[in-house]
């Protein structure tokens, strides 16, 4: 089961935003990563104090990026209250009907 919380990213050198949702499925995070497994691992064993609290988590979305401020755009995007509605449509819609 654990598989299923990993991605696989051919891309070296790539930037990647990455989208968490914790097993709870109350909280998101949102943040970029060039392993987005590694960062998974981080936030998992607690080692990220905004998310700690809320884990377990499991990716949900990434998006890769050639530059480190395209990544760092589309991050503060998600973060955004345009960005987080754009979150609940992609994901959670058909939970609200």
């Amino acid at each position: 089961m654990k598989s299923d919380w990993r991605i696989r990213h051919t891309d070296t050198n790539m930037y990647h935003v990455y989208i968490l949702l914790n097993k709870a499925r109350t909280r998101t995070y949102t943040g970029v990563a060039e392993d987005v497994n590694e960062r998974l691992a981080v936030h998992n064993a607690g080692r990220v104090k905004s998310s700690s609290p809320y884990r377990p988590y499991k990716i949900i979305h990434t998006e890769s990026f050639e530059t480190l401020i395209e990544a760092r755009q589309k991050e503060k995007f998600y973060k955004s209250t345009t960005g987080r509605r754009r979150i609940k449509e992609m994901f959670f819609s058909q939970q609200l009907h």
